[in-house]
């Protein structure tokens, strides 16, 4: 068993792409996986197919019934803000001891489990956690995936030294080009490479896609 935590230095990064890609690459090499996405916000119930829980299914070649939606997204909102206030706009809550724990019993499970987060790293899920907490309740390894826009590389670094000075784990640095960048997505990562070593740092181009296994043969099979 494997398992892996999927999160971001902010919103609309990429951290669903990467996902659906990761299952990909692991079901080519013939590895069993599953994929949870506990915690979704702007959630439209009356168009599941198109929401990002949705396509992790279709990455697994499962429908979005509504026994599958529960099982990868058991907590979703509606509002499309940050966890907290989507929960507090349904006059609800998001148990973090239920979090948890529905993340630790997928991750024993054998095969590979990937977990993607919601927002970024330092997104309130309640008046007291964010996901930071979340992640470093698990004791998992982190994928963090960032972008390659203007100010990017502060973003990145600001959660790469949160989620160390927890002692989580950095897996590896995806960089997740973004529709407009300053420099080439290769020259964010480069000087990101000088600030994290040595945590591998990869590039993903949205237009062609490279395999991010390789970058991940410790933390999955």
């Amino acid at each position: 068993m494997t398992a892996l935590f999927i999160t971001s230095s902010g919103t609309g990064i990429g951290k669903t792409f990467v996902t659906r890609q990761l299952i990909a690459e692991l079901r080519a090499a013939g590895s069993s996986v599953r994929a949870l996405k506990p915690v979704a916000s702007g959630f439209d119930a009356a168009h599941p197919e198109d929401s990002d829980t949705a396509e992790l299914l279709r990455a697994l070649e499962l429908e979005p019934t509504a026994a599958n939606l529960d099982a990868v997204s058991p907590w979703r909102f509606a509002a499309p803000l940050s966890p907290d206030m989507a929960a507090a706009r349904e006059h609800r809550t998001i148990p973090f001891a239920a979090l948890v724990a529905h993340c630790r019993a997928a991750s024993q499970r054998s095969g590979a489990t990937l977990i993607e987060g919601i927002g970024g790293v330092m997104v309130p899920l309640d008046d007291e956690h964010t996901v930071l907490d979340w992640i470093a309740a698990l004791e998992l390894p982190a994928l963090l995936v960032v972008g390659s826009y203007l100010g990017a590389l502060s973003h990145s670094l600001t959660a790469a030294a949160a989620l160390r000075a927890r002692g989580v784990a950095l897996a590896g640095i995806v960089v997740s080009q973004s529709e407009v960048e300053p420099v080439p997505t290769a020259e964010t990562a480069a000087t990101l490479a000088r600030f994290v070593a040595p945590v591998p740092v990869h590039v993903l181009p949205r237009a062609a896609p490279v395999p991010l296994l390789p970058l991940l043969g410790r933390y999955l099979p």
